[in-house]
């Protein structure tokens, strides 16, 4: 495929044309429309399906989180750019992201109370970000993300 970043519709359809046949492959009846907003660069792919969601997400979101990664080097050696490519399935990101901003105003309200920092252990580098992000305007708490690795975790703590 030729390398064209100027033509967002193109990338679309061809993003959403091969998501599809992937789908497809995978025997799946889910379809994906996509969208490209050029002036944040990013690449969105909705997946819709009827009873298929579990399989698509994967457990944590891994099969999801693979599917988003695979596309974005697609993306990359389609254009020569690195285009940020959010894949969803129904609303679970959404969902996640709730759910992760309940838990950081959780865990902010249990340091408050306790006066002692609070651990948030196995979260992937993006959903680390949302809780920073969340904690960020809070003043009397604040957020570091400790360790390497699959070892890398985020601590609450009272905001010295």
């Amino acid at each position: 495929m030729k390398k064209d970043t100027k033509n967002e519709e193109s990338l679309s359809k061809k993003t959403e044309n091969l998501v599809n046949n992937l789908l497809e492959m995978m025997g799946t009846q889910a379809k994906a429309t996509c969208e490209f907003d050029e002036e944040n660069k990013v690449l969105t792919v909705n997946i819709t399906t009827q009873d298929e969601t579990g399989l698509l997400i994967g457990r944590r979101g891994e099969t999801l989180n693979a599917l988003q990664m695979i596309l974005g080097i697609i993306t990359k050696q389609q254009t020569g750019e690195w285009i940020r490519v959010d894949v969803n399935v129904g609303d679970y990101r959404q969902k996640q992201e709730d759910y992760l901003k309940n838990l950081a105003k959780e865990t902010a309200q249990k340091v408050k109370e306790t006066g002692e920092g609070q651990p948030i252990y196995n979260l992937t580098p993006a959903q680390r970000r949302v809780v920073h992000l969340e904690l960020s305007s809070d003043e009397t708490v604040e957020t570091e993300s400790l360790g390497e690795g699959e070892e890398r975790y985020l601590v609450v703590r009272p905001k010295k």
